[in-house]
């Protein structure tokens, strides 16, 4: 058994020796496992197949050392392909097979989080700093992999000779030779900033978009010697171009330019969007489908896309809310009405097609089994529409489905309560699933110990419904301190499983060791997160324009301190980025009901980003009341709150976070100093916001407990 490192379980052990002495000894309790311990499992992500063969490929990252594993048929064993080692802090995405199954493309190093782009050439001998995103070809006959150029997101031409991709931050389009037989090159010229590169099925055009600041054109390149040709160029943003599969059509996504009176940026407003279909060598279309003119209705506003895409029949297949749930949709590409295929109270993630595009197979909130609209599983959908047709079940969570072999086999990540992601495959028609290996556990991961969280609920204190997962290990005759997570995005929602990000994995992870350390553990589905309808995921006055969402975090304070194993008088807080923010404007409204917190990287001070959340509008008569809107913002942040802020605060950020200045966290500390508030503060330099290396995970989850711990004091 490896050595515990536990103050807290030290005291305990010397009171349990002086009971000893008497002659009272106690049953044996099992110590409590290390941080190191639950935090030591390989992590799975960027699941693909080789759609015209039979291989799949993933990366695994185990305590920082990421890495590619590849599983070809009929066996799908898993081998490692790549031989990185060490906690570098590098990236690898962007995982595609060459359409021969001879390489593997991806890209290593970047922050593809990041809400701005690298300001700087990073210095790729300094540790930890991540290098430039840098675009790979792997040979999996054998040798090592090649670097093709500075870039990100490569598109593989269907030749297999040929890699495409962009190059960062101006936006170019580059192609390099798979094998590296030749340097990179720049591929055309365009005005705008490219991005969603598309080859025809032929392999003879390439389709992008041009985004020009407050519009966007779907650009067609064919050879050095034709001009580029923009289809149906408009004062719109056109977005994700799709080939037809005979390679004679695009369809696109089109959305309003930016323009027009400014809106208020205190309320959500309508994005209409439509479906188009142009003919590329006539430059010649129209509209195929419009949204309802809706908040449900519009395009996504939160990130994602429609993740538009052709099926068979002639029929277009894509992501829809217009009746309050994110569901797949069909239309024909001659027109007509959108038909519903995914119909029911849950949200549609993500989804892959069967080769011969006849099938859709794709995750769920939904299910059979109690709780599920806090699970993922997979299901199947014909395009052509009638009853989904489950494929997972249970107590487990599902998602990132990847189809090979013709559509016969399907591979997805797998996890349960207690079990964490791991890669499993299996015939799309069976029943049967099976581990196709890759990295184990490590043989101290405590499995047994952890504790299977319960799904709760309550209600905020203007009626809304909230969902949340309780961690609560048995036994302990004293009550125990109670903890309410809040997570970050918000567009996110946590799972009573282990999580499909890799970032809300190491959250579970936490609220388990704190659950196997004497606390009881309530994290907090606020309005915001997804999975539970539209109208859920955009309220009235959230964040800085009236912090609605509070209501929640503060309701389940109040359910937790009536759960009869919590002492009410002992209530803690913590999260990370909008979870940071949360908790900082917890601690800052209700010291009296929270008495101590950890904010990771959250935002203090909304009034510093007004200008931001206008966008770059123009200087006009028409211009908001800007001082007006700033009060608003200011009165939404923890910082309009420090006055009666009293309860103590872990502060943790790494300072190259380009996703939430660190300057909020430098000015809260000076906030804090100069009204005495009791503050630990943590931080990591060259550390981004979602932090790349697993030091410094396991240093900002160890300083969290020990700070709980102090605060707190639970006992077992």
């Amino acid at each position: 058994m490896p050595q515990r490192a536990s103050t807290l379980l030290g005291s305990l052990l010397l009171v349990a020796g002086a009971v000893c002495a008497s002659g009272r000894c106690p049953a044996r309790q099992p110590a409590p496992f290390t941080m190191a311990e639950v935090l030591g499992y390989p992590f799975p992500s960027d699941l693909v197949s080789l759609r015209s063969g039979s291989a799949f490929a993933w990366v695994a990252d185990e305590r920082g050392a990421r890495n590619i594993w590849v599983a070809r048929g009929p066996d799908y064993r898993a081998r490692r392909v790549t031989n990185y080692t060490g906690d570098d802090g590098q990236q690898i995405t962007n995982l595609q097979f060459s359409p021969d199954g001879r390489y593997l493309v991806y890209v290593r190093g970047g922050d593809h989080d990041a809400n701005w782009p690298e300001a700087v050439e990073p210095d790729p001998t300094a540790s930890p700093r991540q290098q430039h995103m840098r675009v790979w070809a792997l040979s999996l006959s054998g040798g090592a992999p090649r670097a093709l150029g500075r870039g990100d997101t490569p598109a593989v031409a269907p030749d297999g000779r040929h890699v495409a991709f962009v190059r960062a931050p101006e936006g170019s389009v580059w192609l390099a030779p798979i094998d590296a037989s030749h340097k990179a090159r720049r591929l055309f010229f365009d005005l705008g900033k490219d991005s969603d590169l598309r080859w025809s099925p032929d392999g003879s055009s390439l389709a992008f978009v041009s985004a020009r600041g407050d519009h966007s054109f779907i650009g067609v390149y064919r050879d050095a010697d034709t001009p580029i040709e923009y289809l149906l160029p408009s004062t719109s943003n056109d977005l994700e171009p799709r080939w037809s599969p005979d390679g004679g059509r695009i369809a696109f996504v089109r959305t309003p330019g930016d323009g027009g009176p400014p809106q208020s940026v205190l309320r959500w407003h309508p994005i209409p969007w439509s479906v188009w279909v142009a003919d590329v060598s006539r430059n010649a279309g129209a509209v195929l489908w419009r949204s309802p003119d809706t908040l449900r209705g519009s395009y996504p506003q939160q990130g994602g896309d429609v993740d538009l895409r052709w099926a068979a029949g002639n029929r277009l297949v894509f992501l829809s809310q217009m009746d309050n749930w994110p569901h797949l949709y069909t239309v024909s590409a001659a027109g007509g009405q959108a038909k519903l295929l995914t119909p029911g109270r849950f949200r549609v993630g993500n989804v892959a097609m069967t080769p011969d595009r006849r099938w859709l197979v794709y995750s769920a909130n939904t299910g059979s089994t109690p709780g599920d609209d806090d699970r993922r599983h997979l299901f199947r959908v014909s395009v052509d529409g009638g009853a989904p047709v489950p494929i997972t079940r249970g107590t487990h969570s599902t998602w990132t489905p990847a189809l090979t072999t013709r559509g016969e086999i399907l591979a997805f990540v797998d996890a349960g309560p207690r079990r964490p992601p791991q890669v499993m495959w299996g015939r799309l028609a069976g029943t049967h699933w099976h581990d196709a290996g890759g990295d184990a556990l490590p043989a101290d991961f405590p499995t047994r110990d952890l504790v299977i969280p319960k799904p709760v609920e309550f209600h905020a204190a203007d009626g809304v419904a909230v969902q949340g997962q309780l961690f609560a290990a048995p036994g302990g005759a004293a009550r125990k301190p109670g903890i309410v997570f809040v997570h970050g995005g918000p567009a996110r929602q946590m799972l009573l499983t282990w999580h499909y990000f890799d970032y809300y994995s190491n959250s579970y992870a936490v609220n388990q060791y704190l659950a196997d350390h004497g606390f009881v553990v309530l994290s907090v589905n606020y309005r915001l997160s997804i999975g539970y309808g539209h109208d859920f995921h955009y309220p009235e006055h959230w964040g800085p324009t009236g912090a609605a969402e509070y209501r929640d975090v503060l309701a389940g304070a109040k359910w937790l301190q009536r759960d009869a194993e919590v002492d009410p008088r002992r209530i803690g807080v913590w999260g990370g980025s909008y979870g940071g923010y949360l908790t900082a404007l917890a601690l800052a409204r209700n010291s009296d009901i929270f008495k101590a917190g950890v904010d990771m990287h959250g935002v203090h001070d909304w009034s510093m980003f007004v200008r931001d959340w206008l966008g770059k509008p123009i200087e006009r008569y028409q211009m908001p009341d800007m001082a007006a809107l700033r009060k608003i913002f200011w009165l939404s942040s923890p910082d309009s709150a420090i006055a009666t802020w009293k309860s103590p605060v872990l502060l943790i950020q790494g300072d190259d976070d380009r996703n939430v200045h660190f300057h909020q966290m430098v000015d809260l500390v000076r906030r804090l100093q100069r009204h005495h508030v009791p503050y630990r503060e943590l931080v990591i330099p060259d550390e981004i916001h979602v932090f790349l290396r697993y030091h410094s995970w396991l240093e900002a989850d160890e300083a969290t407990a020990r700070f709980f711990a102090r605060e707190l004091r639970p006992t077992h």
